[in-house]
């Protein structure tokens, strides 16, 4: 049991990666393989945990006083209480962060707080729209996180761009602009959420340390797709026909309109402030943008007497367009995740990395390498179990200081692991929204993209090191 847990995991990221191919739904697979590794943690805990001598299980027994109860009752007890619950505690936290940041983004964009971005992002000039797009992602994805601010560039996207050929290499340039804005933010990514919350990075840390080099990341992609991506001087067909969107946002009144952008936009922007002056999880702050929301959108909607009750977007309509099999892949690749923890498999093979690769900096680099194929999610959770943080201290050895909060390890992790996703399409979740939204398929991405990324990668990281 103990090799073969490690062994279905790798098969199921390959089988998500291989999602088109097999046709069944990543989230699916990502379920299918937490249930298995769970049930296999409890049907072979004797091999396990006490064949092994898992320390975290011993050392358990020994602080509740456990050791004079049946060894069948001490599992129990163990896998109850300090594995499946606390490791689900904090998988719900993050998820519920997703979840509602998703649906304000929603509720704001249906409202049409986002018009005001579209109208200044209007332009004949395809390689002004480039940079418009580029820089629009980069800095939208550190307020709402990737994945959100991918999704809805992509919605006024469509509104600026008709042709669908000329639409995928700006789709294509949002996921390396969403990717990078992601990463400097402790809001901007599922991965940068994990270590933020974690405790094994700081906000401000994280924006002042990465900043230039996301940036950097950006920019060199960016500079090479404005020489061959378009020819000079082409312009860009515009469309003047209004959707079904357009005409019922034009009955909402402008000055609801801006309110409820702002009550979005702030919700998302100061969760570190929340979290920093109150010590509540980051989900509490758009929980409570949340419900301003609904409390202003049903006063607002009892004073609009020309939209049907029934057409009316109020908060319980717009909350079922909630992605829940995104949730439910997080769900399971965190949790899976858990198991390998709980089962002692991360440790053992964080001993093999760290006795052949002896260079902090090395691993981070490797890992953003390996988040190209391999879940990014997965990755870094996956990452945090293998390697606790260190308390800092004037007694640890220089090596173990990359490894406190905000030491180097942990910092270049949060750039590598987001960036590295943009690599190949399917290495981040920006991508395979993107991929599904706008149809792209990986050999395109791969051909035109993906040296792009490459080269964005390795700018990002040189600069990091210099200003180490």
């Amino acid at each position: 049991m103990y090799y073969a847990m490690p062994v279905i995991f790798i098969l199921g990221i390959v089988a998500i990666a291989l999602e088109d191919i097999i046709k069944v739904n990543k989230s699916a697979t990502a379920l299918f393989i937490c249930i298995t590794l769970w049930l296999m943690l409890v049907f072979g805990s004797q091999d396990i945990l006490l064949e092994r001598q898992n320390p975290d299980f011993l050392q358990f027994v020994k602080q509740t006083e456990l050791e004079n109860l049946p060894v069948k009752d001490q599992i129990v007890r163990y896998l109850t209480e300090k594995a499946f619950v606390p490791h689900l505690g904090d998988v719900a936290q993050t998820l519920f962060f997703v979840m509602c940041s998703l649906l304000i983004v929603n509720i704001v964009d249906k409202h049409g707080g986002f018009m005001a971005i579209s109208r200044s992002l209007r332009t004949e000039n395809k390689r002004k729209l480039l940079w418009m797009v580029g820089l629009s992602s980069f800095f939208f994805s550190a307020l709402l996180d990737n994945l959100a601010a991918a999704i809805v560039l992509i919605a006024i996207l469509r509104k600026l761009v008709p042709d669908h050929t000329d639409r995928m290499k700006y789709a294509s340039i949002i996921i390396l602009a969403a990717n990078a804005g992601g990463s400097w933010s402790p809001i901007g990514d599922v991965t940068t959420l994990l270590l933020w919350t974690g405790g094994n990075i700081t906000a401000w840390h994280q924006i002042s340390h990465l900043f230039l080099p996301a940036l950097a990341n950006l920019l060199v992609p960016l500079i090479i797709a404005d020489f061959w991506l378009f020819k000079k001087g082409t312009k860009l067909r515009q469309s003047s026909n209004l959707t079904a969107d357009d005409i019922y946002v034009e009955r909402i009144p402008n000055r609801s309109r801006i309110i409820i952008f702002w009550i979005g936009i702030s919700s998302l922007a100061f969760v570190p402030v929340f979290q920093t002056i109150t010590h509540l999880p980051a989900f509490m702050c758009v929980l409570i943008g949340l419900v301003f929301l609904w409390i202003y959108t049903d006063l607002m909607y009892g004073r609009i007497n020309d939209i049907r009750e029934s057409d009316k977007l109020r908060i319980p309509t717009l909350s079922r367009s909630v992605d829940l099999p995104t949730i439910f892949f997080f769900f399971g690749i965190l949790m899976s995740v858990a198991a390998l923890n709980v089962g002692g498999q991360l440790s053992l093979f964080a001993d093999v990395l760290s006795s052949n690769i002896k260079e902090p900096y090395t691993i981070s680099i490797i890992s953003g390498a390996i988040s190209s194929v391999v879940d990014n999610v997965a990755l870094v959770a996956a990452t945090m179990g293998m390697y606790p943080i260190v308390e800092a201290s004037a007694a640890i050895t220089p090596h173990m200081q990359y490894f406190v909060t905000d030491g180097g390890f942990w910092t270049l992790l949060a750039y590598c692991a987001v960036t590295g996703g943009s690599i190949f399409i399917i290495g981040s979740a920006t991508g395979v929204a993107v991929m599904g939204l706008e149809k792209i398929s990986f050999g395109y991405f791969f051909k035109r993209f993906t040296p792009l990324a490459v080269l964005g990668y390795i700018a990002g990281i040189l600069l990091f090191l210099a200003m180490a």
